[in-house]
């Protein structure tokens, strides 16, 4: 279980990340730090909607916030993203390593 927040499960993080803007977001964050300026420019979305989605990913513990003058920068945090991946290859791991198994009807 991932453990940066204790109210949040894995499955919140997944419908998180599963909205496709907020996916776009992501990506875009996964390059460099970017400001919501940057984010309405790249993404098309009203600045409204970018605020309302860094609302979630920030509420997930997935960006960080860095003040700058007038803006504010949102870094992605790769280490929730790990945490995350190694669940989903724990899991890989466990349904490789049973391959064949079944476990008998009644």
């Amino acid at each position: 279980m991932i453990s940066v927040r204790a109210d949040m499960s894995e499955a919140d993080l997944f419908r998180v990340l599963a909205d496709p803007l907020r996916e776009r977001i992501v990506r875009l964050l996964a390059r460099e730090a970017l400001c919501t300026c940057h984010l309405v420019e790249e993404t098309g979305a009203t600045q409204t909607n970018v605020s309302n989605h860094l609302r979630h990913l920030r509420a997930a513990r997935l960006v960080t916030t860095e003040p700058h003058g007038r803006y504010t920068y949102y870094r992605l945090r790769p280490d929730v993203l790990r945490e995350l991946a190694a669940t989903l290859t724990a899991l890989a791991d466990t349904a490789e390593e049973n391959t064949g198994s079944r476990r008998p009807c009644p």
